[in-house]
This record gives structure tokens, C-alpha cells and sequence, in this order.
């Protein structure tokens, strides 16, 4: 290292290690105090990174096997999500008011490891509103499993965020009869209120007979929470940041009650106004609604 310095005679270069004996001692302890850093930033990444990949809860032991950190810029990932639009001509079934776009980063982009999917007037397709709706289906199918999704929820009069699971084959007929899991659903008029679901032959909405549990998670739309499913042959059991409170149980019966046992897929979508969304009708003074994504992960039982 030099340094410039002034003298009565003059400008000289002066070299620090002539004048510090204890240069080269200096310079050798700051190289490893500086490669200690580095390799215990390294270890923490692992820890971290191994922290999540096989996990504990009071079922059992979970061993990941699919997953989005969100950790890129741009579109979501297209080896694990598709853009499903195939229903915006029918308002996919319930009064829906969005059009779901493709390849738009204006509805759904990544970055700063967060997966925002963004509803906002926009009128398209003959809707007055666009949105995103994301799924898995042939790049993300799972027979039993845990499924972790961080998310914070939009809010306001209209809106209808939901994380649910559909199934990939619908071997025993369209719906409801080969099955639904509704892992998250939140309306913007009920703010506060989580809402699981089971639908199936027997128990959907169509009849009003469908099988639902609710939380009460009055910061859903101010902070991350983790909604998860889990998934055995026996039961499903819904959480909120590890709080269970829904299991639907498999009676043994046939596939009118538990259709869970074939492959599902998962979907994660912000709709629109629609027969339940809509009940109290659509504030357009709040738009655009962001629907927040940190991760989603997989497991399976070890």
C-alpha cells in the first residue's frame, strides 16, 4: 500500500511496509479474520437452507421435495407454474369479475424474492378487472404431502385470494366429485377470517354442504403468515403459522366423501368479485390489490 505525503524537499512515495514493520502481520490477520467471515457466511447460508429442508411438527418428520423461494427477477418460474386462463369465458364458474392474464408482469412478477401477483382495472377479455392465476399441474403433482405457502393477503371490498389444490387426473369425474382442498381462502368484506375447505360428491357448495373450518388471523393482509396443509391417506389438517384448526377425516366410505387419494395439483389466484367474492359487491377506489407470495414448499413424510 502507498500513500502520497508532503515533505520540505518535496512530494516522495513513501511504502507503508518500510515504515510499519507490522505491516505483513496485519495484512495476514485481516486475509483470515476476512476468510472466516466468508466461510461462516457460507455455513449460516447451509444452516438456513437446511433448516427447511427437513422439518419437524407434531406429526411426523417432513422431508422437502419441491419448492419456490422466489429468489430470481421475473416471471415465475415455468418449469413449476403455468398460467391458467381457460376459464375466463365462462367467469370459471363463479360470476368471476378478473380476466387472468399470461405472461403479464404486471399481474404477476418476482422480485425482491417475493412473488407478487396484482389485481388492477384493466379491462380485457370483456372484464373490467385483470389477474393472475397460477398452478402446478404437470410440473407440481403430489399424492400426500405437507404444502407450505408465506403469503400476505390483500384486503378490501371485492377481493378473493385463494391457495387451494385441484385434482391433476380427475379420475372419478369433474367437479366437485374427483375433489377440492381449499387450503386458504380470505373475501375482502371478512378481512379477518381464514377459510378452509373440503369439497367433494357429497359435501360442496353447490349444496351448501361443503366441509369448512375458519380461523381468525386479523393480520392476514398487514404481515406474512404461513397457511399449510397436511395431507396423509387418513385425513387432511389445516394450520395457520403451525395452529391447526380444521381436519377433514376420511371415513372410509368412497370416493363421494374422500376423493384425496390421487394426485392434486396446487393453485394460488386473486380473483375478483364472483358469487361469494362479490357478495357486498367491488370497491374500485382500492385498486390495484397485491396478493404477496415469499415461498411455497412440499414435503413428504419420512
Amino acid at each position: 500500500m502507498r500513500k502520497k505525503i508532503e515533505s520540505g524537499r518535496g512530494c516522495r512515495m513513501l511504502n507503508w511496509k518500510t515504515m510499519n514493520p507490522h505491516f505483513n502481520m496485519i495484512n495476514k490477520t485481516s486475509i483470515l479474520l476476512f476468510a472466516i467471515l466468508v466461510f461462516m457466511a457460507c455455513a449460516n447460508r447451509k444452516a438456513n437452507q437446511l433448516s427447511y429442508e427437513t422439518i419437524v411438527t407434531p406429526t411426523g418428520e417432513w422431508q422437502l421435495v419441491w419448492n419456490d423461494e422466489f429468489d430470481y427477477t421475473g416471471f415465475p418460474d415455468s418449469t413449476k407454474w403455468s398460467y391458467d386462463t381457460k376459464g375466463n369465458e365462462t367467469g370459471w364458474g363463479n360470476n368471476e369479475a378478473q380476466y387472468y392474464t399470461a405472461y403479464d408482469s404486471a399481474n404477476a412478477f418476482v422480485q425482491n424474492g417475493v412473488l407478487t401477483i396484482t389485481a388492477k382495472m384493466d379491462s380485457m377479455g370483456g372484464k373490467r378487472y385483470t389477474s393472475a392465476r397460477l398452478i402446478t399441474k404437470e410440473k407440481g403433482d403430489w399424492l400426500y404431502g405437507r404444502f407450505e405457502i408465506r403469503a400476505k393477503l390483500p384486503t378490501g371490498t371485492g377481493t378473493w385470494p385463494a391457495i387451494w389444490m385441484l385434482p391433476t387426473d380427475w379420475e372419478y369425474g369433474g367437479w366437485p366429485a374427483s375433489g377440492e382442498i381449499d387450503i386458504m381462502e380470505n373475501v375482502g368484506y371478512n378481512p379477518d377470517t381464514i377459510v378452509g375447505t373440503a369439497h367433494t360428491k357429497s359435501y360442496n357448495h353447490m349444496f351448501g354442504t361443503q366441509k369448512s373450518g375458519t380461523i381468525y388471523v386479523p393480520t392476514s393482509y398487514t404481515d406474512f403468515h404461513v397457511y399449510a396443509l397436511e395431507w396423509t391417506e387418513k385425513e387432511f389438517r389445516l394450520y395457520v403459522d403451525n395452529v391447526h384448526y380444521y381436519t377433514y377425516n376420511n371415513k372410509d366410505t368412497d370416493f363421494a366423501e374422500w376423493p384425496f387419494d390421487k394426485r392434486f395439483h396446487l393453485l394460488i389466484n386473486l380473483a375478483i368479485g364472483g358469487n361469494w367474492g362479490g357478495k357486498e359487491g367491488i370497491d374500485d377506489s382500492l385498486f390495484p390489490h397485491h396478493f404477496l407470495v415469499d415461498y411455497v414448499r412440499v414435503y413428504q413424510s419420512k
